[in-house]
């Protein structure tokens, strides 16, 4: 299964600047609000990425964000080699039967997009 978002920057940009850590603290956890963060800044083009990740891959499993799959429910880490990665816990991944998730992100000056595919356990 494969999902896709598009995400203005400008959209994300306005609202992290009318509520802050607010809105942030809404859709990112702790870790990946360090991961959003640049100094005394926040990196907006990051943190739509990882917008665009959490609404990419509740597009894949065709339930969005809500009732069954919560912004909190996608931990987005980096790997070693600093490429993004998607975590969910045992319990999702079993009742989604996800066997794997990979998922691609890339930003420009206007837009963040994100593509997540998931393998199904057979």
């Amino acid at each position: 299964m494969i999902g896709v978002d598009l995400v203005s920057i400008r959209r994300i940009e306005s609202l992290v600047k009318k509520y802050d850590i607010v809105f942030l603290k809404k859709i990112l956890n702790d870790d990946e609000i360090s991961l959003v963060r640049s100094d005394s800044n926040f990196n907006i083009h990051r943190i739509a990425g990882f917008f665009a990740v959490k609404e990419a891959l509740s597009k894949a499993l065709g339930c969005g964000i809500g009732g069954d799959l919560r912004f909190y429910d996608i931990c987005i880490y980096k790997n070693n080699r600093g490429a993004p990665k998607v975590h969910l816990d045992s319990a999702l991944m079993k009742k989604f039967n996800i066997k794997d998730i990979h998922l691609s992100i890339s930003h420009d000056r206007d837009y963040a997009v994100a593509v997540v595919q998931i393998v199904c356990c057979d």
